[in-house]
């Protein structure tokens, strides 16, 4: 069995469940996965602050974003980071 992962940010400093954290960058491509009306939402992410809830299967930091749609439905989106997407604050 292997060593539990552990996540850093993009400074090399480890971040945990509860760490607040800014979204610094996020891929175009991940972006592009998204359907077009949710692209700005997710872009909208940057420059953003969030707080760490869980670590997935694979040790990254989630983050979570909600928002009401044109309906006044409540809608989230739980993403992952990549070390290089988050610096811990």
């Amino acid at each position: 069995m292997s060593a539990p992962h552990t996540a850093v940010d993009c400074k090399n400093q480890p971040v945990v469940v509860g760490d607040i954290v800014r979204i610094i960058n996020l891929d175009k491509r991940f972006i592009k996965s998204f359907p077009e009306d949710e692209r700005i939402l997710i872009e909208s992410m940057i420059g953003q602050f969030f707080k760490v809830i869980d670590l997935d299967e694979e040790g990254q930091p989630c983050v979570i974003r909600e928002w009401h749609d044109e309906r006044g439905i409540m809608q989230t989106h739980v993403i992952a980071l990549d070390s290089e997407d988050m610096e811990k604050i």
